[in-house]
């Protein structure tokens, strides 16, 4: 039997090979592939996008918008969303003697039928400052009524206001009461001084938005009343959202609304949820007797009645009725929303804790509170982070509906769901104070929703595995 006999051909390098293996996808970190799987997810995205605007809506809206949210303007009540307006000024208000018949007789008896009003019409330029109106002397009448609709009178029962009457050889009326720069539809009625006859003119006109140069300096648009003319155009305040019943700006209260509802509904389920995660891990760490104790305190917590204390610390925090309740409602939520949390980071608590990179911390001289701080918690923040995106909406509307209800915030401090209790009041006349603040709340609620699911597909390891 031969052995083998290497020869230095047998020893010679491997020719180097001209293809080599090259890796064709990087590895990614848990959150890197997470971030990735969450680009995917569309509704996630555009949610997320939703977020990044309202914290910029709240934080620099503000400063881009620079009107005073508690400015009151009882000139622009209830005013619906519009652009600029200008406005012309007109000297100060100077009483009006109006139009009397030189040579009046007043009727012996009442005529049975009268003809309808001629030569109805103003008097002078209308504006919100007054409309004057003048007509023709009715022969046979011995008075005149004067309505006002803000709509076209459908027949004689339909006029609208009445807002004041004329005698004898009165042939005009100023009217000055609560005018804006809409569409009026008066009518004129002759009278015998008594009843009315069922005959009526007619007139539509629009007054002209106007202030005295001494309101332009009120409302700040001037500073000296001799900076303008009589006849010169001003712009006045632009509120592109309208105005509440006060004439205060929408849009700069929906801003400082928003730095209420956000700041309870961001602070307090960061605070409660940081409860429940420290609270949670430690049941969950060490088991046995000390988690059955922990847990059964949080089953305790879970069945406190939330309305219940909000009343009682609104008591101890000496806050009565009308004042805003933000600090017991902030204390309230942070107290008795946290078991939630506790119970789902005890539960990953409980698998993790049996890995081995756990024992093999042990082994190493590592102690509990490190071990639980340092190892657990950390692999523990999907579900944390999760849990906190739930979270968020969920203080947003307990806020919206505690205040909806007269126990959260409370006027003149605006909050969203202030604003919706204020805007409940005047919903079928000036809908807009109801709609926007509303529609903020559900956009905010359903954005924070939609990234809560987005981030359980993206952080589930079970869906990572099968793609």
């Amino acid at each position: 039997m031969s052995l083998f006999q290497p020869t230095a051909i047998d020893f010679e390098p491997l020719a180097r090979q001209e293809k080599t293996e090259q890796i064709t996808r990087p590895s990614l970190s848990y959150w890197q592939d997470a971030w990735v799987r969450l680009k995917k997810n569309t509704r996630a995205i555009i949610s997320l996008g939703i977020i990044i605007l309202l914290g910029v809506f709240t934080l620099i809206g503000p400063l881009l918008w620079a009107v005073n949210p508690a400015l009151q303007n009882l000139n622009q009540v209830s005013q619906a969303p519009a652009w600029a307006k200008s406005a012309i000024v007109i000297a100060p208000y100077q009483s009006w003697d109006g139009i009397q018949l030189d040579h009046y007789t007043s009727p012996d008896q009442a005529a049975s039928t009268l003809p309808a009003p001629t030569g109805f019409s103003t008097a002078d330029t209308p504006t919100t400052q007054s409309v004057r109106l003048s007509w023709d002397p009715v022969p046979g009448a011995d008075g005149y009524n004067v309505y006002r609709n803000n709509r076209a009178p459908r027949d004689f029962n339909d006029l609208g206001l009445p807002l004041g009457s004329t005698y004898g050889d009165e042939l005009s009326y100023e009217d000055r009461l609560s005018l804006e720069p809409r569409e009026y539809y008066y009518s004129l009625v002759p009278t015998d001084g008594y009843d009315e006859y069922e005959v009526y003119s007619q007139i539509t006109l629009t007054p002209a938005l106007a202030l005295t140069p001494d309101e332009a300096v009120e409302r700040g648009l001037i500073t000296d009343p001799y900076d303008v003319n009589i006849g010169d155009s001003l712009t006045i305040e632009f509120h592109p959202l309208g105005t509440d019943y006060l004439g205060r700006d929408m849009l700069a209260r929906l801003m400082e609304g928003a730095r209420v509802s956000l700041f309870i509904g961001i602070v307090a389920p960061f605070l409660f949820v940081l409860v429940g995660i420290i609270y949670g891990g430690f049941a969950g760490y060490f088991g046995g007797r000390v988690d059955g104790l922990l847990m059964r305190f949080a089953e305790f917590v879970v069945a406190l009645p939330f309305l219940l204390f909000m009343i009682l610390f609104k008591i101890a925090f000496g806050i009565g009725p009308g004042e805003s309740g933000i600090m017991p409602m902030l204390l309230a939520l942070v107290l008795l929303s946290w078991p939630s949390t506790a119970r789902l980071v005890r539960g990953q608590v409980l698998q993790i804790r049996e890995e081995g990179y756990i024992e093999a911390a042990k082994l190493l001289g590592a102690k509990d509170h490190y071990l639980v701080l340092r190892h657990i918690i950390p692999n523990t923040m999907g579900v944390i982070l999760v849990t906190l995106t739930f979270a968020v909406p969920a203080a947003i509307f307990t806020e919206a509906f505690l205040s909806f209800i007269g126990m959260g915030v409370a006027p003149p401090t605006p909050s969203w769901g202030s604003m919706c209790n204020e805007g409940v009041k005047t919903m079928l006349s000036h809908p807009h104070e109801l709609i926007f603040p509303a529609v903020l709340i559900s956009i905010t609620v359903l954005a924070f929703n939609l990234l809560g699911d987005g981030l359980t597909e993206a952080l589930d390891s079970k869906m990572r595995s099968r793609d």
